[in-house]
């Protein structure tokens, strides 16, 4: 008895010696996201992942639905401030969250938490986008890709055409040649589909060929922009693609990607123009032909194209909540910028490592070489120093934007409307948004 009481006396006093956040509750980090399906089981094992690494805290991540959805579930929780630490939005959202005043600047919470991080090591055309006017980073980036162009290997090889390279762009007019042949000798009934047309076919097309999509360098340099796309090359790049549907050269498959993705995927057309980050659907779908990467078409004549620009969303940390969770939120988005993260999420989803260092680790063992697809969106991306223009775009209420650019161009491939016509509309539609988000938040 004597014994077993001198055991008790040594475990309360062993208890005691312990520091108190071994028995403390983990503080939990709240994570509102947009990602389903593959890439959510992805988000749920990095997550796990970090909450594996130490004690201290817990990270809940929970799908909130759609980009819309994640973006308004957010909005909707802070005005009822039950908001979460972190909220994935995207890219098109940023100049909102910017100036919502609900946001607690990454720049400045990494610096508040102790973290030096050197910014310099992260790929510039994607930290760009998400920066102030001071230069500093306002959001983390994390899913970020751009559009690259998808080909069927097959039907190339069937028409005698050679595979494309993975660095060189073609032009639009080899690229009309292609799909001409591809057509004619009716080895697939369309040549070419696009998803996110505004994003593929006007926005990086745009910044492609350094062509203002807006005046203000795109929005950065003052809410008082105007939409520039009905400008003559923009309208002559709509009017190809038109004449291109005409002759089954060009197929509209919807507004997003579901449909052109299903038309590719069912080999009913030879090129597919999508986010990189379609790379892991198609790896897991299809089964029956061969495919690869090359980057977008350029027009003739462009002795240096500009670097493409980036989709996808970023993580904004917002404002409400303890210092004690700040530091829990920094740790996180230190550990998802950690080379084995970025590693894992770009091998898993296609998405772009959005540091240097991961990028060179990756390349340094030979991932590239063996995959080699997966490198085209990366180097077109950073192929030049991006200009006012190439940096990316800096509107309110662009959701509402895009919405009227698709409507619009709609128009277009019904025959309802020129391209001249339908392009001038959509400029003033949206000039006519601009308005009263320069009025609301000026």
């Amino acid at each position: 008895m004597k014994r077993m009481k001198l055991f008790v006396f040594f475990i309360i006093a062993a208890c005691f010696a312990l520091p108190a956040s071994v028995f403390a509750e983990p503080v939990t980090i709240n994570w509102w996201h947009a990602m389903r399906g593959p890439r959510g089981d992805v988000v749920e094992k990095m997550i796990g992942d970090f909450n594996a690494s130490q004690t201290v805290y817990k990270v809940v991540g929970t799908n909130k639905g759609n980009y819309d959805e994640t973006m308004n579930a957010g909005v909707a929780a802070f005005r009822a401030k039950k908001q979460p630490h972190l909220l994935q939005v995207f890219e098109v959202g940023t100049q909102t969250m910017m100036l919502s005043g609900a946001i607690y600047p990454v720049y400045k919470l990494m610096t508040d938490t102790g973290y030096d991080v050197d910014w310099s090591r992260y790929l510039q055309a994607v930290l760009s986008y998400y920066m102030n006017a001071d230069g500093n980073l306002m959001s983390m980036p994390f899913n970020s890709s751009t559009p690259v162009m998808y080909y069927n290997v097959d039907m190339f090889q069937k028409a005698g055409i050679a595979p494309l390279s993975k660095s060189a762009p073609i032009t639009w007019d080899q690229l009309g040649d292609i799909t001409q042949k591809i057509v004619s000798a009716g080895i697939a009934p369309a040549g070419m589909v696009t998803a996110w047309q505004s994003w593929t076919q006007i926005e990086n097309y745009s910044a492609i060929h350094n062509i203002a999509f807006a005046s203000k360098a795109n929005g950065y340099e003052g809410l008082d922009c105007e939409l520039k796309i009905n400008n003559p090359q923009v309208v002559n790049h709509i009017t190809r693609l038109k004449t291109w549907a005409d002759d089954n050269r060009f197929m509209y498959g919807g507004q997003k990607y579901q449909g052109p993705s299903a038309e590719f995927t069912a080999q009913n057309a030879a090129i597919y123009i999508e986010s990189i980050s379609g790379i892991a659907k198609l790896l897991k779908t299809v089964k029956d032909f061969k495919w690869d990467v090359a980057p977008l078409p350029v027009e003739a004549g462009t002795l240096k194209p500009q670097n493409s620009i980036i989709g996808g969303a970023s993580l904004w940390v917002l404002n409400g909540h303890s210092k004690k969770e700040y530091k829990g939120v920094a740790a996180f988005l230190k550990f998802l910028a950690s080379n084995d993260m970025q590693e894992y999420w770009h091998k898993q989803t296609g998405y772009f490592p959005i540091t240097i260092d991961a990028y060179e680790s990756l390349k340094s063992k030979g991932y590239y070489d063996a995959n080699p697809f997966q490198e085209v969106g990366i180097s077109q991306l950073n192929r030049a120093i991006p200009t006012k223009i190439s940096r990316g775009l800096r509107l309110g209420y662009f959701v509402q934007i895009r919405n009227i650019i698709n409507e619009e161009l709609e128009q277009v491939w019904n025959g309802k409307k020129s391209p001249q016509q339908a392009l001038d509309t959509a400029a003033q539609r949206s000039n006519d948004q601009l308005r009263t988000f320069e009025k609301t938040y000026k």
